[in-house]
């Protein structure tokens, strides 16, 4: 099957997908569209900027996802993202935290797809970058085949082209954000079902994809595929998207190289005042399902959060990995 224009996308996660785990992930793919964290439309307008919104060029193509209601604060805080030079703003219509709900916005707004519509408005007539939606398929009691089409149409009549959809529910009320994240169902027939009605939209797929297998299957369907948090803990499944999807055929790099490109960003963080754990605790996934890849977890989650460590720590982290030969396996397999 022809893979080649499809989009591929790191999902924005809380406490994750920060500025250091976005640099380490672009290390092994170059072109998969990375997001931030969601930030509030308050913590932009309001909040230190450069903490929250500064990121190393490195990362481009690079996305900040918002969360907000009010589209006026949406538009000015998009317009704050447009000047750091952000590729893309999206509008959190997915996170079903209680502290989201509080501030009416988040999953809660799949029940007020007009405000969404006003706020995409809102926010597209400030910026000339993308401003995309990322959504579920409904709410609690929500029907998901009324509730995510009429998401998408309101979002499609404001001009925005294009819809990230976690194809599952969110139950606000009785299921923890924990628990948002694999209780409720996975129905991908009703994404793709979505594409096939609105041909003219860029639909992109999220939810319990782990392989490239499966973003291969998917984007038969879809314009493409977000990945969450297989991407996070297992980093190493992202070598191949370069070439699967983008058709860069650049020599794909060896984890150890990977580790020795890192090593010199951590070296520039740390002199700036960042500890060591805040970096390397992206990196503990990199050798799973290498021999001596517990013993590299192990070493650097004992080790890294210590006063004063180093780059030391995570060279000394390598001696473990044993079998080079591991890092030319598929990702696929």
């Amino acid at each position: 099957m022809n893979t080649r224009g499809k989009k591929i996308a790191i999902a924005p996660m809380m406490d994750w997908t920060d500025r250091h785990d976005r640099f380490f992930l672009r290390l092994i793919t170059r072109h998969a569209l990375l997001y931030t964290e969601m930030v509030t439309t308050g913590a932009v307008l309001h909040g230190d900027r450069e903490r929250l919104l500064g990121y190393n060029p490195a990362e481009h193509p690079v996305a900040l996802q918002l969360g907000g209601s009010d589209p006026a604060e949406l538009a000015e805080a998009a317009g704050i993202a447009e000047d750091f030079g952000y590729d893309e703003v999206n509008l959190n219509v997915g996170c079903p935290s209680d502290r989201v709900q509080s501030g009416r916005f988040g999953a809660c707004l799949m029940r007020e797809p007009e405000l969404v519509a006003r706020c995409v408005e809102a926010m597209r007539a400030r910026v000339a970058v993308p401003v995309t939606v990322k959504c579920r398929l409904g709410v609690d009691e929500q029907d998901p085949e009324k509730s995510l089409p009429a998401m998408a149409s309101a979002v499609r009549a404001s001009g925005c082209r294009t819809l990230i959809v976690h194809a599952r529910k969110a139950w606000l009320d009785g299921l923890s954000p924990k628990e948002n994240r694999d209780v409720p169902p996975l129905d991908y027939e009703l994404v793709y079902a979505l594409k096939r009605s609105m041909p003219d939209m860029e639909i992109i797929i999220n939810g319990g994809i782990e392989h490239v297998s499966g973003m291969v299957e998917h984007v038969a369907h879809v314009d493409g595929v977000m990945l969450g948090r297989a991407a996070y803990q297992n980093p190493w499944i992202l070598v191949e998207l370069d070439r699967l999807f983008y058709g860069d055929d650049h020599p794909l790099p060896t984890r150890h190289e990977v580790i020795e490109n890192f090593i010199p960003y951590v070296e520039s963080e740390l002199a700036r005042g960042v500890h060591l754990h805040a970096m390397t605790r992206h990196i503990l996934g990199l050798f799973q399902g290498c021999p001596g890849a517990r013993a590299f977890r192990r070493h650097i989650s004992e080790n890294a959060p210590r006063p004063g460590a180093g780059v030391d720590v995570i060279r000394e982290a390598l001696v473990p990995i044993r079998d080079p030969a591991l890092e030319t396996l598929s990702a696929a397999e």
